[in-house]
């Protein structure tokens, strides 16, 4: 070892720069200095083999990883190859594309259906789909094919949603079923892992088509809406044409869709559903609906939308003309529009019963509600009789509307839209009872002391009786009304007046006794307390006979509104009124003898005789004294009113056959004993045809003076 490295050393160095690199290696690389066993030779040999081996390692991975990754742009490259080149070939691509897919879906079907394991198999012929597809929508997006402009393209762009749905629907159930089994097998998971790529590019693909599809369902619902009527001239001049024309001609054909309209709605809305986009599609729609019925509402029927509280602040008048036409929308909604709806619903969404169920609520509860709100918010409002009669149109209208609904809505729907209906329904009714009952309050505050000139009807007798004629007009609903809120506690309204005779108690207890209805029995308490009230305000008159003749003008009054209006009438009963006719004929009577009793003791023979001699001074007073009584009466009661023709001939009938005899009697007897000329003239005023002309100036309200 000594001697090599000793010749070695002594040798002339054939290249001076290998001895630096001889030396570098020397100084840099260890293992060469530890192989001291090899000679010099051995050991370069050695350390150049070695890296030689790790440059051909290193090398042959590089080529390695280059040809994967030129194995993997060549795979690539052939796919966008066969993506790109389908979209430019011709139509029948396309339907080949679907043929197959629709081959390989009855094929992954069958399999399924007969339980056979199979591994997923994506083919080639899908990504290009649906790169045929997303170019499709992309016309549509650009406007450079629009929908509705060839029944082919619309078709064509349907069928493929409903292809990718399946795609999409097939995919994630065999991704469901694999991934409950227990996947070790590394081949396994990767296959999985590419299923997720796919679904997620199906479902980019189907969100882009259900997305324009969403699109254009709105667009059909909005575009296509019956434009017959021009745009509203402001809701008086349409309340006016509401009354001016018939419904018919007023109230264009809803929901006015043209039926090819509603054909691309149905197939919009199948392949939605179908999709898995029913909510999306059913927002469309229900929103729609909703807001054609509150434009039609308003344009077509005048109904104009306030909230509770402008209810609350406007004023009774203004209110008095919104009910008539909140009335004439319930009945065209209920009659017209309601069942158009739902016709339209089952066209639009064909056999999904359950779809078109909800839809039917969603919309119908909508409109109701709206329309509800206005009828609960009168009821809320301050009380006043004249609001009673708005109020049981309106409790009429919901009654009717109620009936109507049970029979075109299904029992699904129905039952929250009634209990709705019925509840505000029984608000208008409570309200309506209420102010009925405050009759009884209107006649116990009539408490004046100044008595009606001439005896005449009363305002109150007219008030209460001209406005339980109206309410009586209500008759049958006001027995309802009254049976539903019978309960309700009434201030200053179950006690009975202090003032009733032992009678009339009496007569309110058999009443009760019988099977009088809550109204009726509400009627009777309104007249008992009229007639309670008249007889006070007879006792403010100083002449008996004046209050006699103010209690039959009142009851005279109230007898023949009672017989004019056979709903009251029929409240009334017979026995009522007999019974005020014979209290009538009792306050004539009185009449008769307060006023004309004096003028009947002048024309009395007796006490003018004395041992069967005329006393001439003693007729002579009684000449006088009937003078004096009658241009008495005659001045005073020609200005008393009575304003019923047929009383007042009958009063003054009654009169003369009282007077105009006895006097003819008295003076056919008495006159020759006094001295003719003079004496005749001054104690014989009036002849038995003055007295008849003057006792038909009687009750006439106007001051008359002799002939």
């Amino acid at each position: 070892m000594e001697q090599n490295h000793d010749n070695s050393s002594s040798l002339p160095p054939k290249d001076p720069p290998k001895e630096e690199n001889i030396n570098t290696n020397h100084t840099t690389h260890s293992p060469v200095l530890e192989s001291a066993d090899k000679p010099d030779g051995e050991t370069e040999k050695a350390t150049d083999s070695e890296q030689v081996l790790e440059k051909q390692e290193f090398k042959a991975e590089e080529e390695k990883e280059k040809k994967e990754e030129e194995k993997e742009q060549e795979q690539q490259k052939e796919l966008e190859e066969t993506v790109e080149t389908q979209p430019e070939s011709p139509a029948p691509s396309l339907e080949k594309i679907s043929e197959e897919i629709d081959q390989f879906l009855l094929t992954s079907q069958k399999n399924v259906d007969a339980k056979e394991s199979t591994s997923l198999e994506i083919p080639n012929f899908i990504p290009a789909f649906l790169h045929l597809v997303e170019h499709k929508i992309e016309k549509y997006d650009t406007g450079e094919t629009k929908w509705g402009q060839t029944i082919e393209d619309d078709s064509s762009l349907l069928e493929c949603a409903n292809r990718i749905s399946r795609l999409m629907n097939h995919f994630i159930e065999y991704s469901r079923s694999h991934t409950q089994q227990e996947q070790e097998v590394e081949e396994k998971e990767m296959e999985l892992s590419g299923l997720d790529f796919m679904i997620n590019d199906i479902s980019v693909i189907q969100q882009r088509v259900m997305s324009f599809l969403e699109d254009e369902f709105r667009t059909l619902m909005e575009e296509f809406r019956n434009p017959n009527k021009p745009d509203s001239k402001g809701k008086q001049q349409v309340a006016d044409s509401l009354e001016s024309e018939p419904p018919e001609e007023t109230i264009p054909e809803f929901p006015g869709f043209a039926e090819e309209t509603i054909a691309n709605l149905n197939k919009i809305a199948k392949e939605m559903i179908a999709s898995g986009y029913e909510n999306e599609c059913c927002h469309v729609y229900s929103l729609s609906r909703r807001h054609a019925f509150e434009d039609g509402m308003y344009k077509l029927l005048g109904y104009e939308k306030f909230s509770t509280d402008e209810v609350q602040r406007m004023q009774w008048e203004a209110l008095e003309r919104e009910i008539p036409t909140w009335i004439n929308t319930w009945k065209e909604c209920t009659s017209v529009w309601f069942p158009a709806e739902r016709k339209l619903v089952d066209m639009v969404f064909g056999d999904e019963t359950r779809t078109v169920l909800s839809l039917m609520g969603n919309i119908y509860r909508a409109i109701v509600i709206q329309l509800l709100n206005f009828g609960e918010s009168i009821a809320m409002t301050k009380r006043a009789g004249e609001k009673l009669f708005k109020l049981l149109d309106m409790y009429e209208t919901l009654r009717d509307a109620i009936a109507i609904m049970e029979s075109l809505f299904p029992d699904e729907i129905m039952g929250e839209i009634k209990a709705e209906t019925t509840s505000a329904k029984c608000r208008l009714g409570e309200a309506a009872v209420l102010i009925f009952c405050d009759l009884e309050n209107s006649i116990k505050s009539e408490t004046g002391r100044t008595p009606v000139a001439g005896g005449a009807v009363h305002p109150l007798t007219r008030y209460i009786m001209n406005y339980l004629r109206l309410a009586c007009e209500y008759k049958d609903t006001l027995e309802e009304v009254f049976k539903e809120h019978s309960k309700i506690e009434r201030a200053d309204s179950t006690s009975r007046p202090r003032h009733e005779s032992e009678e009339s108690r009496a007569k309110s207890e058999n009443k009760q006794k019988e099977d009088v209805s809550p109204f009726a029995a509400q009627l009777m308490r309104v007249m008992e307390l009229l007639d309670s009230n008249l007889e006070g305000k007879a006792k403010l008159y100083k002449e008996v006979a004046l209050s006699c003749i103010f209690m039959m003008n009142n009851g005279r009054y109230i007898v023949q509104k009672i017989k004019g209006s056979a709903e009251i009438y029929e409240v009334m009963g017979e026995t009522w009124c007999r019974k005020r006719s014979t209290e009538l004929r009792t306050y004539h009577k009185n009449y008769q003898v307060e006023t004309w009793s004096k003028i009947l003791s002048c024309l009395s023979p007796k006490g003018l005789s004395d041992h069967g001699k005329v006393q001439k001074p003693v007729l002579k007073e009684r000449f006088k004294g009937f003078n004096a009584a009658f241009e008495e009466i005659h001045k005073t009661q020609s200005m008393w009113v009575v304003s019923d023709e047929q009383l007042q001939s009958e009063l003054r009938v009654s009169i003369s056959a009282l007077v105009i005899p006895a006097y003819r009697s008295f003076l056919g007897r008495f006159s020759q004993y006094l001295d003719p000329g003079r004496q005749t003239e001054k104690y014989i005023k009036y002849q038995a045809e003055d007295i008849e002309t003057y006792i038909d100036d009687l009750f006439d309200g106007n001051p008359h003076t002799r002939r």
